[in-house]
């Protein structure tokens, strides 16, 4: 497909998503929502593709949030459409049985921030801003943002940005664990690449089957969650990766995974 909205750039296997409006700080509209659904859902089953990278085009912001000059005259029934279009997409993401890691290189603010979550890894720009401000517009977060914050940086952390709609910087959001890492925004997307490369070099199966075991799991109590997670050790013997894999390791050799 050829989006209006977002740009495409694939090197040996890492494709790097770029929402694409910078002039209005890459803000979220129907259009480019369907579009990262459709493409995200593409690279999902495109077994050419290892690692996801998702970022904004420009310096200013990641995504500064859902288009608001769209969302003013919205009666309920659109609104609620709108909010089950975002939450698929940032459920497309999280689901994805590719890692997906968020290049935070700006303003990440409501669905911005969302999307951030979404994604598996986040690194950040130390220029990067993160928040979930709704509450300034009289509204709640509508992208699953009062669902994956608590989650990620606790209740009480959570509902402190949810009700107050502050911004935090990109130091902030690390200490909180919201990023696992700040850099300088000129070293950016080198880091992200660097990461998404030692990734990609990994089988694909254990990839989808380890993120499963973690996104899955986190709906369980830890016993279950536990032999969860080995029925899914279990499955990987059944692979060719497995062999692959601890017969490199003995000959003290680079593994050559087949994702098989």
């Amino acid at each position: 497909m050829s989006p209006r909205n977002l740009l495409l750039e694939t090197t040996e296997g890492v494709v790097t998503v770029t929402i694409n409006r910078p002039a209005a700080l890459n803000a979220l509209n129907r259009e480019m929502l369907e579009e990262l659904a459709a493409v995200i859902n593409e690279l999902a089953a495109d077994q050419a593709v290892r690692v996801i990278i998702l970022t904004g085009a420009g310096e200013r912001a990641f995504v500064a949030g859902a288009d608001i000059a769209v969302m003013r005259e919205m009666a309920p029934a659109a609104a609620r459409e709108l909010a089950l279009l975002g939450q698929g997409v940032c459920r497309a993401i999280e689901r994805c049985p590719k890692p997906v890691i968020a290049a935070v290189n700006g303003f990440a603010l409501g669905g911005g921030c969302e999307l951030a979550l979404s994604c598996d890894i986040r690194l950040a720009a130390e220029s990067a801003r993160f928040g979930q401000p709704e509450v300034n517009l009289g509204i709640i977060p509508g992208f699953g943002g009062s669902q994956r914050l608590p989650r990620l940086v606790g209740r009480g952390r959570a509902l402190e940005l949810l009700l107050t709609g502050e911004m935090i910087d990109a130091q902030e959001a690390w200490r909180l664990g919201l990023v696992n890492r700040v850099v300088p925004a000129a070293e950016l997307l080198a880091e992200v690449r660097g990461l998404a490369r030692k990734i990609a070099a990994k089988g694909l199966v254990a990839l989808r089957l380890c993120k499963e075991a973690v996104i899955n799991g986190q709906e369980l109590d830890l016993e279950r969650a536990c032999t969860y997670e080995a029925d899914l050790f279990a499955l990987t013997f059944a692979t060719e990766d497995q062999r692959e894999g601890m017969t490199a390791f003995l000959d003290k050799r680079p593994a050559r995974f087949s994702d098989r």
